[in-house]
């Protein structure tokens, strides 16, 4: 009966968060700090970012923080380097410690940025205009740097129902010109024990906006609900299959859809496709130009874990599709203690 009515609250709570994200929904191209939207973990992506119900990884800060909670380790460690697009690096850190009787807590860490971009200055001719520049940087490049540091808490607070909660902080620096915002994320996975079966849900990215010059741009923020299990495992090994469905304020629905085969807890092999993850490039001005689709959508990767002296090891790499853009290759390394 108390597990009942612990679902009933949740399920309560989600659909009222929902309705609030709903009527707060803006345009798209509105919102800020847009590297909140690039998914880390090799693991995660390998399965098309559908990872809301995944749990008991230190990477799900980034995600769902109630997947923080541990049970079988005491601590995780982590750390994921992601090749991404343009040229850009886009680094994550992240580690948990459980405390009995406390709960688990976490700390991340996100960067992303690039230096010596090419500056196109708009400085005025007619001294008598200076004055009116909001502009005052005259050097030749420029560079441009992202940050999130973030504190996260998960816990069971039954045997089969986990929530969580992480603060951040988030920072964009361009040419000298810094703006930061506090956000939350909220969340919650439900085990209901058949399969490994798990739902889940969350808010990502609840704060205040960013303001350059005096425009202000809002959080990416979003809700996801998701579900995860293994439709078939014999022994150590096993098949996970993951579906998402997630709406930003800024774009359309997503679906996110994953699958992990695991093979006696060493290797593993993943798969996703993301749907209707994509955004249009115009290929000139008239009519009759083609408009070009950017798609997110295939992702592949592998996983080998191992265990020594009393420590879990373990390496992930991804691969993402992109159309019209460089494909994005990603690589994490975790370390758990027992």
């Amino acid at each position: 009966m108390k597990t009942i009515n612990y679902a009933r609250f949740i399920l309560v709570a989600v659909l009222c968060c929902a309705q609030l994200a709903v009527a707060q929904q803006r345009k798209s191209g509105l919102t800020g700090a847009a590297f909140l939207k690039v998914g880390v973990g090799a693991k995660a992506i390998g399965m098309g970012s559908a990872v809301t119900a995944a749990t008991q990884d230190v990477n799900q800060m980034f995600w769902n923080p109630a997947g923080i909670a541990l049970k079988d380790e005491s601590m995780q460690a982590s750390f994921s380097y992601n090749k991404w697009i343009a040229d850009l690096g886009h680094n994550a850190a992240a580690v948990s410690y459980n405390w009995e009787g406390i709960g688990t807590i976490g700390i991340g860490f996100i960067q992303l940025g690039i230096t010596g971009i090419a500056a196109d200055r708009d400085i005025p001719l007619d001294p008598a205009l200076k004055p009116f520049q909001v502009e005052t940087n005259t050097g030749a490049t420029y560079d441009y740097s992202d940050m999130a540091v973030q504190l996260s808490y998960g816990r069971y607070v039954i045997e089969n129902l986990s929530l969580g909660a992480t603060l951040k902080y988030v920072s964009q620096t361009i040419d000298g010109q810094s703006v930061s915002a506090v956000a939350f994320d909220f969340g919650s996975v439900y085990h209901i024990g058949v399969m490994d079966w798990t739902i889940a849900a969350r808010f990502n990215n609840l704060g205040s906006d960013m303001k350059y010059y005096d425009i202000a741009f809002g959080l990416p923020l979003s809700f996801s609900i998701g579900m995860a299990l293994a439709p078939w495992s014999a022994g150590d090994s096993k098949l996970m299959v993951a579906i998402d469905a997630v709406k930003p304020q800024d774009g359309p629905q997503y679906f996110f859809s994953g699958a992990e085969y695991s093979f006696m807890n060493m290797v593993s092999v993943r798969g996703g496709w993301k749907l209707n993850y994509s955004g249009t490039d115009d290929g000139g001005t008239t009519a009759r130009s083609a408009i070009n689709t950017t798609i997110e959508g295939l992702s592949a990767g592998a996983g080998f874990a191992t265990s020594m002296a009393g420590y879990n090891l373990r390496l992930d790499y991804s691969y993402t599709q992109m159309d019209l853009i460089d494909a994005a290759h990603r690589i994490t390394v975790s370390v758990g203690m027992k």
